[in-house]
């Protein structure tokens, strides 16, 4: 081994550091669509009239959000344990993260200005269709932006998937390092990937932000 920084253990990982950057974008993006579906649910939830439904969404809501992430995920792989690992890290990051993007929506539901609502009932529009045409487009297209950066969050919080067995990047660099003694190396490279992926659409998120601002 070389005492400096040892290039070939850069390029002898970086196929492996690759396999694992699938399971951690599919880990991502799978957890987002959960995300985004349920966090609108649950946003659409909290503004139901009856608190036999308000209440406990808000409740479970609340622990979700007071509890870290981690700790969801080993107590899910607990109570779970037959269950395919990867399944369930996305759908603990789904619900982790729906808890915060119901947030957004319903931020995104306070700003329709009232005179749509107002203008929905003068046309006796009858409730689903109020959502469907009238509010919820002008809702999620203002919290774009938000979801996104939400989803950039997400794929840099992949890592604690290592921890309930999922073979993501940050697994594989630590298999690799603690095999061949170059855990320096392995994990400079693993950074820097998730650099190259995450900045760019950092970047993407600040100018949808600014053109629907204007």
């Amino acid at each position: 081994m070389n005492d400096g920084f040892d290039w070939d253990a850069v390029r002898e990982s970086l196929p492996l550091l690759l396999e694992g950057f699938k399971v951690t974008l599919l880990a991502t993006v799978l957890g987002t669509l959960v995300a985004a579906v349920l966090g609108l649910a649950v946003a659409v939830a909290g503004r139901a009239p009856s608190r036999f439904v308000t209440v406990p969404v808000r409740v479970v809501t609340e622990f979700v959000r007071s509890t870290p992430l981690l700790v969801q995920l080993v107590g899910a792989a607990a109570l779970f344990n037959t269950v395919e690992p990867l399944y369930i890290g996305i759908t603990v990051l789904g619900i982790h993260y729906a808890a915060y993007t119901s947030e957004v929506y319903r931020a995104g539901i306070d700003g329709v200005p009232k005179g749509q609502w107002e203008a929905c009932r003068a046309l006796s529009l009858p409730p689903r269709r109020t959502w469907q045409a009238v509010i919820l487009p002008q809702a999620v297209r203002n919290v774009l932006p938000a979801l996104g950066n939400y989803a950039i969050s997400m794929f840099k919080e992949t890592p604690f998937l290592a921890v309930i067995t999922v073979q993501e990047m940050v697994f594989e660099a630590r298999k690799y390092g603690a095999e061949n003694f170059a855990y320096t190396e392995v994990f400079t490279l693993a950074g820097l990937i998730f650099l190259v992926a995450s900045y760019p659409t950092s970047l993407l998120m600040r100018k949808l932000e600014k053109r629907l601002g204007h």
